[in-house]
């Protein structure tokens, strides 16, 4: 199983790191040897029954099976990136994990047609592969180790090849239906969603067909086999979910403004006194207050419970400072900034609120991180405030 996600990381994947390949890292994540693992134990047995005297000399036969699997894994990964790459995409690394492997990319510029060959890329190097191995084979004694080896390479190709060509995320062939629908409708995001849903559906009918076919033929279920099915299943299906979770995330980021999700808010100097901030509060009800320094720029924001925690004598006499949460450095917003610019610009500043200016510099609102996240997921109500 592989793929190529565009998703950035912040760190590298936890792994063996195995050196560069045409300059792309490439990782050996702990995972894979849970699968090889699986595969010596698995395919060991079998082996020996195929190979009659071999004794444990099966398990390392098994053994040089998951390595060839994984060479022919980096080599369709390796065929992602080489092509990403004559289009200018960065590659960040390759991964060899539990599930194959997969291609990170860094951001770049797509297109429905550079991204479907990219992502076939990697299934027409599996076929390359097998039809190599079926060359070999023409060469080879049957019944031997080699041949054996060879069989299960050439089978295992076209098996990955295959599979990766069902058009349905996360597999590469999901990108076909992506391309298609970004092709029709203008949108990267919505072909995403179309091909998530499509990648649902390939699990259904997997998982269908896996207790159909027995049972059409006159037999049983093969519990390994749908235990294995299921597995593959749910990975599909967490994979098909992640895919429209993003995309519906990134189709609602042009709606997500500072302007539209703020808060309504006045701007006040720091020293105005507790009395006269409840003043403002009475005839602004719902109003945020926030103080400003000497050069106008938001400090701090007013705290409704400890403002009216001051005593009635003391009010006029104490600074409202005294009865505020202060802002982290830099944390306004202008209240133009929206998308994926709002988001990154946030992503940079410390605390959860920030206050909204306008273009001479005036407050006007303040926006709380909950809000924001709120809109981009879809979750809660936008533009409702927390505490507000």
């Amino acid at each position: 199983m592989s793929g190529a996600q565009q998703a950035p990381q912040q760190e590298r994947t936890a792994g063996l790191p195995l050196g560069r390949i045409a300059g792309v890292p490439v990782i050996l994540a702990w995972s894979w040897f849970v699968i090889t693992a699986f595969i010596v134990l698995v395919f060991g047995p079998r082996v020996g029954q195929v190979v009659p005297g071999i004794g444990v000399g099966a398990y390392a036969v098994a053994l040089g099976y998951a390595l060839l699997l994984a060479a022919s894994v980096l080599i369709h990964e390796l065929a992602h990136a080489l092509t990403a790459r004559s289009f200018g995409w960065p590659t960040k690394e390759i991964v060899l994990n539990l599930w194959g492997g997969h291609t990170q990319f860094a951001s770049f510029n797509s297109s429905p047609g550079r991204s479907l060959l990219v992502a076939l890329a990697g299934p027409a190097a599996n076929f390359v592969l097998a039809g190599l191995g079926w060359g070999i084979l023409q060469m080879v004694d049957p019944g031997g180790v080699a041949y054996l080896l060879t069989v299960i390479l050439v089978w295992a190709n076209l098996l990955v090849a295959v599979f990766n060509v069902l058009p349905g995320l996360p597999l590469d062939g999901g990108r076909l239906v992506e391309s298609a629908v970004w092709r029709v409708t203008g949108s990267q995001e919505k072909g995403t969603v179309a091909a998530g849903w499509a990648g649902r559906v390939l699990v259904v009918l997997l998982l269908g067909s896996v207790v159909a076919v027995p049972l059409v033929q006159g037999r049983g279920p093969d519990l390994p086999f749908i235990l294995i099915a299921v597995v593959m299943g749910a990975f599909l299906w967490m994979g098909a979910t992640a895919a429209i979770t993003n995309a519906k995330m990134r189709l609602r980021l042009p709606a997500i403004s500072a302007g539209r999700l703020q808060q309504p808010a006045v701007g006040v100097p720091a020293g105005t006194s507790v009395l006269a901030v409840r003043r403002i509060l009475r005839e602004n009800p719902g109003t945020a207050v926030v103080l400003t320094g000497p050069t106008g720029v938001p400090e701090a924001v007013v705290d409704d419970a400890a403002l009216l925690a001051v005593p009635d004598e003391t009010a006029d006499a104490t600074a409202a400072t005294a009865a505020a949460r202060r802002l982290a450095a830099g944390a306004y917003v202008p209240e133009w900034a929206e998308g994926q610019e709002l988001v990154q610009f946030l992503a940079r500043l410390e605390g959860n609120e920030y206050a909204v200016v306008n273009r001479a510099g005036a407050v006007t609102g303040l926006l709380h991180q909950r809000t924001v996240v709120q809109a981009i997921t879809g979750k809660g109500t936008a533009g409702t405030a927390p505490g507000a």
